[in-house]
């Protein structure tokens, strides 16, 4: 099920700008885009999905396929929500393919069958870096996904010192089941007893954005070796003020992964949330070595739900300054604290 929601395009490229700078786009080709994009839905000269599948498009025809495949992460943004968002997944998973061969680090692409509520549902996963020693399972968010990861996932396999099980969480990307707290739980539990099994036994777990939630609960509970949350929210964010105050369309990109077929109410919302504040393992002290970071400045996750943290053993706290979301607009600093930790806890 998905929907789509009344959104000024305009207002994405505001919001996410820094990123797509950040995770390896040209600023010319970005700037390009931006000013003949019109409009968010329609599928035509001035939309969202057909600008940036032109320009995806060209980068293929010059055989730039690590280009194509960010491009096409960014038409098919910020979810699944009618045919073209679809194509533009399938043709991003394409040339994520054919751009595999040019990648830093070896690189593998499997299907694992993992328990979900009582069946078993598939979920693709990308293996970056080489085996036999830690395996760091690691997602984006609600809307930035495996294969729109790869550069920062790369960096930490090349300085973390890890391999890297890249997934997409539930409700988004490849994996086909929506978005619950308990249910994306037990995806976890079955991809880190998979990545103990082709490592050497120590396990990670990175999470960006609504990734960072999943990788706190791995953390809280001592399920993996070590976690780090960029950007999660944990508490405060799931309350009916802040889901009121969500802005760039993220109270719909979450609807969205929760499987909703039309706009939901902050109430409707709110009902599914129940089981997600993460209080009861806040209050245990059996955590995992953990980093936790976040910009000062998000407008979707409290500054609470970082600083929660502070004062807790064996945890790092930094909330990064002058910076909003997952601290996008500061990620090559970021990026290296997070490899240097991994590498001192994990590797």
């Amino acid at each position: 099920m998905s929907y789509q929601w009344p959104m000024a395009a305009q207002d994405l490229f505001a919001e996410r700008y820094p990123q797509m700078l950040n995770l390896g786009l040209p600023q010319r080709d970005v700037d390009a885009v931006r000013a003949a994009v019109e409009h968010m839905w329609a599928d035509e000269p001035g939309g969202w999905v057909y600008e940036w599948s032109a320009r995806a498009a060209a980068y293929a025809g010059a055989r730039r396929h690590d280009l194509a495949y960010l491009a096409y992460g960014w038409a098919k943004f910020p979810s699944l929500a009618d045919a073209a968002k679809l194509t533009a997944l399938a043709r991003q998973t394409e040339q994520y393919q054919l751009a595999a061969p040019g990648f830093p680090v070896p690189f593998d692409r499997r299907v694992l069958n993992l328990p979900h509520r009582g069946a078993l549902t598939p979920v693709t996963v990308h293996l970056l870096g080489p085996a036999g020693g830690p395996v760091l399972i690691a997602s984006g968010g609600l809307d930035s996904w495996k294969m729109d990861l790869h550069p920062l996932l790369v960096r930490l396999a090349l300085d973390g010192g890890v391999q890297v099980m890249a997934f997409d969480l539930p409700g988004t990307g490849e994996t086909q089941v929506p978005m619950t707290a308990v249910g994306g739980f037990e995806l976890v539990q079955g991809l880190v007893e998979h990545a103990r099994s082709i490592g050497n036994g120590r396990v990670g777990h990175f999470g960006f954005s609504m990734g960072g939630y999943y990788a706190a609960h791995s953390g809280l509970t001592g399920l993996v070796d070590a976690a780090v949350d960029l950007g999660g929210p944990i508490r405060d964010s799931f309350t009916e003020d802040n889901l009121k105050k969500l802005v760039f369309g993220m109270a719909d990109i979450f609807g969205n992964a929760l499987g909703f077929d039309h706009q939901p109410q902050p109430g409707e919302l709110l009902a599914l949330l129940g089981d997600y504040p993460l209080d009861e393992l806040l209050a245990q002290d059996r955590n995992s070595p953990m980093l936790v970071i976040n910009g000062a400045d998000d407008v979707h996750v409290t500054q609470s739900d970082t600083l929660l943290f502070e004062g807790r053993r064996a945890t790092d706290v930094w909330l990064v300054p002058d910076t909003g979301h997952v601290a996008a607009s500061k990620l090559p600093g970021v990026v290296p604290v997070i490899a240097s930790w991994l590498a001192e806890h994990l590797a």
